[in-house]
């Protein structure tokens, strides 16, 4: 059985090189676009690229709704519809403007990847996810043990993402020089710290209380000071492992290396939620728990526009959109406080706001 097409595999290659080097995207991303070039190669049994129809594209839809997840077993769901058809859509757009595709392929075909309307909706809607309270980190933290070299690093890796919001990419490249404990900041460095985008910019510790704090001085101590690491060494250390008695892989401390990917960060949050007897929040929702937490400190628009920066973004309205929804016991408060006349804002208080306001939307 055909597993492959030579001329399918040179193309892809160069749309993949296309995508990384002319619209800059990831690596991840890339390989999502090339699985879904490969789904759809399976499906027509590896024919040329050359020989595509709206035909092929309208029978793929249907295979592939009838396709199931293979970890849950479930169907599809239509977010992963409308990505893999959106990757291919693009896929065969760039293709039918390439020298010896130009006349094999019809451009307005493509469209036959769109999904319907409905299923369109259904896959873009916005869903409520799991977010923990500060009080549930702060009680991770007090239930996690701190006398190996591995348990401090552990323990230290959940205060220092409550404390900046740092997504566990970039955590996994965080130097020890990055960070300032005398300003109490992390600067995220695009050059050798992995961030979204490879933005640069600096992050003020959030006020999360001290335990966070306290945790992360004394790991950093313990890291310059027992361990002997020097600037450059990583924050959070790759895991060292050695082959054991029983003749299988077993930690054994900490090694000078970064961590080649957030997986192990992942497995780390997991296992320190679990032992806490709360269910798994993965490190980006710590993001979501820090501007719920700002929504609530920020009194001003200026005070939250300072919160957004903080977090890595250059509007504030990226913050509230991506990651402010209002929890619903929140959404009825705040709805019944609205019908009560306020009486804590000045009129010229109110018209700073407002002023204040316009100018930011104007910047956005």
């Amino acid at each position: 059985m055909k597993k492959h097409n030579a001329n399918n595999v040179r193309v892809t290659r160069q749309y993949c090189i296309f995508l990384k080097e002319a619209k800059r995207q990831n690596e991840a991303s890339i390989d999502g676009v090339a699985k879904a070039i490969n789904r759809f190669e399976q499906y027509t049994k590896f024919k040329e690229f050359k020989q595509f129809h709206f035909e092929q594209a309208v029978g793929f839809k249907k295979n592939l709704t009838n396709q199931k997840n293979e970890t849950t077993n479930k169907p599809l769901s239509k977010a992963t519809l409308h990505t893999t058809l959106r990757h291919l859509k693009n896929f065969f757009q760039w293709l039918a403007m390439q020298t010896g595709y130009k006349s094999r392929i019809n451009y307005s075909d493509t469209e036959y990847f769109n999904l319907s309307e409905k299923d369109t909706r259904v896959a873009n809607a916005k869903r409520k996810k799991p977010v923990p309270s500060p009080e549930q980190i702060i009680h991770v933290l007090e239930n996690m043990s701190d006398c190996t070299e591995i348990e401090k690093r552990n323990r230290a890796l959940i205060a220092f993402t409550l404390l900046t919001g740092a997504r566990d990419s970039a955590i996994a490249s965080i130097k020890i020089k990055h960070v300032n404990l005398i300003e109490e900041s992390l600067f995220q460095d695009a050059r050798e710290v992995n961030t979204k985008f490879s933005k640069t910019f600096t992050t003020y510790f959030f006020p999360v209380g001290e335990l966070p704090l306290n945790i992360i001085k004394t790991w950093i101590e313990y890291l310059t000071k027992e361990l002997l690491f020097s600037p450059d060494d990583p924050l959070f250390p790759k895991t060292k492992m050695i082959n054991g008695t029983n003749r299988k892989f077993q930690a054994s401390g900490l090694l000078r290396e970064h961590w080649q990917t957030a997986s192990p960060i992942r497995e780390i949050f997991k296992q320190a939620f679990q032992n806490a007897g709360l269910p798994y929040y993965n490190p980006h929702s710590f993001r979501n728990t820090l501007v719920r937490l700002g929504e609530n400190l920020c009194q001003t628009p200026e005070q939250f526009k300072a919160w957004s920066q903080n977090i890595g973004h250059e509007g504030f309205l990226t913050t509230l959109y991506s990651y402010g929804d209002v929890p619903d016991y929140r959404q009825a408060e705040v709805l019944k406080k609205l019908r009560e006349p306020s009486s804590d804002v000045t009129p010229e208080k109110q018209a700073e706001y407002e002023e204040m306001f316009i100018k930011m939307m104007g910047t956005y």
